[in-house]
């Protein structure tokens, strides 16, 4: 990969100090600015030549919220990590900005542990994230290079491609570009969805609450962080907290789901793995399961074992992916029966939904003859 060229916006100028030190510390980044507000970062932006802005979002003077709004006129093109805090006025600002077109987040270091702990964190967090957005939007050929072919297994030996059972469960994964493809997915789908839906995001737990909150603001659907064990419900999206796994289980026809404090799960907690095991442990061929956009493998193992058990698995397809590692690993592995673009998810999930589902077809022929009704 050639140099990477970062621009910093940040308020405090020991923040700006501590990231040029640590990014410029790898060869393959330099920092080629910084600026302390908004309106002098665009004004700084037009003269140098950046390939990513890293951007805080809560500063005096123009904010973090109304640069992104001018940028994305001025400057689409330009990949934008937001770089906030880890309160509840930082998450909420972080996921308007998600929504107005940042590229992904990291959260600031909390006021705890050393000096050298937060700069481990900082390296840690931003390094990857910075390469693989910009492998996803200056380096197409690569981000895009078409996987080699690999066998896949015939259709008689997969389970998912018997008959599908009626779905009465969706769960759905999702890691970097997650909450951008969420809040474009879970607000167009109608409020009377015929079951519960299950998210897990990989975020921290103030995020994934402003997440929620977020997401029920624009939806039909009524979402929620799930927080205690409880009924889920059809037309109900539930979104696992952060920090916590999020299990399902089955009593009777009650949908049963609940946090689960336990060790991390390819390094993620919530695990989508977690969830989807569950699921198919509870729900087996009733499941359909989404995988969305994200950094790593997180769900293969939880898509295998629901594969098995006859679920039917969709993944995004790589092209409106930010980042095609846990969609393209299922697909690779042969489990997914379809793969699609963002844009058509929805209603891939509502034609899957509604399979099997007489009462839908019912209100469908009423809606295309309403004389008959009367």
């Amino acid at each position: 990969m050639s140099t990477i060229r970062v621009f910093l916006v940040d308020d405090t100028a020991a923040v700006r100090h501590i990231l040029t030190q640590i990014l410029e510390e790898d060869p393959d980044i330099v920092v080629v600015g910084t600026a302390a507000d908004g309106r002098q970062g665009l004004d700084r932006l037009h003269r140098v030549e950046a390939d990513l802005l890293i951007l805080d979002v809560e500063m005096p003077g123009m904010g973090g919220l109304e640069m992104l709004k001018e940028l994305k006129v001025s400057r689409p093109e330009l990949p934008v990590l937001v770089f906030s805090s880890i309160t509840e006025r930082g998450a909420m600002v972080t996921i308007e900005a998600l929504s107005l077109g940042a590229s992904d987040y990291v959260p600031k270091p909390a006021m705890v542990g050393t000096a050298a702990e937060a700069r481990d964190y900082i390296k840690n967090s931003l390094l990857g994230k910075i390469k693989t957005l910009l492998q996803r939007y200056n380096k197409p050929s690569v981000a895009y290079a078409e996987p080699a072919k690999t066998p896949r297994p015939v259709a008689s030996q997969l389970p998912h491609q018997r008959i599908p059972s009626r779905v009465d469960l969706v769960v759905i994964g999702a890691s970097m570009g997650g909450p951008s493809a969420l809040g474009q997915l879970i607000p167009s789908l109608p409020g009377d969805f015929p079951a519960p839906i299950l998210v897990v995001q990989h975020m921290p737990a103030v995020f994934t609450r402003a997440l929620a909150t977020r997401l029920n603001q624009n939806a039909a659907l009524n979402v929620a962080e799930c927080d205690s064990r409880q009924r889920a419900e059809p037309g109900q999206v539930w979104l696992a907290a952060g920090d916590y796994h999020m299990t399902v289980d089955k009593q009777g026809d009650n949908t049963l789901i609940a946090p689960l404090r336990s060790e991390p799960v390819n390094f993620c907690r919530p695990a989508v793995d977690i969830l989807f095991s569950s699921a198919a442990r509870h729900f087996g061929s009733n499941v359909l399961a989404v995988v969305l956009t994200g950094m790593g493998q997180d769900g293969l193992d939880g898509c295998r074992q629901l594969a098995r058990s006859g679920a039917q698995i969709v993944v995004q397809d790589q092209a409106s992916s930010a980042v095609w590692g846990m969609p393209g690993v299922v697909s690779r592995a042969g489990l997914a029966c379809a793969e699609l673009p963002l844009q058509d998810m929805s209603t891939e999930i509502m034609r899957r939904v509604n399979r099997g589902r007489p009462t839908f077809r019912a209100r469908q022929r009423a809606a295309m003859n309403p004389e008959a009704q009367g």
